[in-house]
């Protein structure tokens, strides 16, 4: 039997926490004019959510993903990525395009940080592994956050295989990004290279560190000896 949206959406509040809720509400940065206005949550534990997408992905459809990701609950739209990720792990070419141009078709709805950092580098990334990956530059242009964020923390996947070249140019696009979520997600990145390759970070940072955020160079630097540390600091 296949799940619907309605089916798991119901399941899902069902099992919500008023107090973690709330939590969410101010961890997440919902009040007015922060950057999750209006987002809303059942307040779900992490295990309880995790365990329906256990029992529930193989017979979930893509479009009912996509139903979810409209949902105004942001468990629902956690629950939706978290289906797609599955099914893009285990599809076919077929199947993984699918799903990889239904979450470009919806990135408005991928809109907070944590759903695009659990997605980003288990979809986007590697689709473009052996494709042409200008959409990911067409991304870091966006004037939605979530796109430019989506452009950075997708590389990811090629960072674990040693591929730098797209983080690096990516993180030089984003150098002046006006969000500090942009500032902390480019710093990551950079501090990923860095624990693969020191040297290449030291590169970029040579060039860059002087433009940098702050926070994006606190992030990069993060797992450097303090002395190093220290020594990019005062360049800032």
């Amino acid at each position: 039997m296949q799940h619907t949206a309605e089916s798991i959406s119901a399941r899902l509040l069902a099992m919500g926490n008023p107090d973690s809720a709330a939590l969410s509400l101010r961890f997440f940065k919902t009040g007015p004019g922060e950057y999750a206005e209006g987002d809303k949550f059942a307040g779900l534990e992490l295990r309880d959510l995790n365990a329906l997408v256990k029992e529930t992905w193989k017979d979930t459809p893509l479009t009912a993903c996509c139903e979810l990701l409209q949902s105004e609950w942001h468990e629902c739209r956690t629950t939706a990525l978290a289906i797609m990720e599955k099914k893009y792990e285990r599809g076919t070419e077929a199947e993984r395009e699918q799903i990889f141009d239904a979450y470009l078709a919806n990135t408005a709805r991928i809109n907070n940080w944590d759903l695009v950092d659990m997605s980003a580098s288990h979809i986007v990334g590697p689709w473009l592994e052996t494709r042409d990956r200008s959409i990911l530059y067409t991304l870091a242009k966006s004037k939605l956050l979530w796109e430019r964020r989506i452009a950075i923390i997708s590389t990811l996947h090629y960072i674990k295989k040693d591929d730098f070249n797209d983080t690096l140019k990516i993180a030089e696009m984003l150098l002046n990004d006006k969000q500090d979520l942009m500032h902390k997600a480019t710093g990551w990145m950079l501090r990923e290279v860095g624990k693969r390759n020191e040297k290449t970070l030291c590169g970029f940072l040579d060039v860059n560190a002087r433009k940098m955020p702050r926070t994006a160079l606190r992030y990069a630097i993060e797992k450097m000896e303090p002395e190093r540390r220290k020594y990019y600091m005062t360049l800032r």
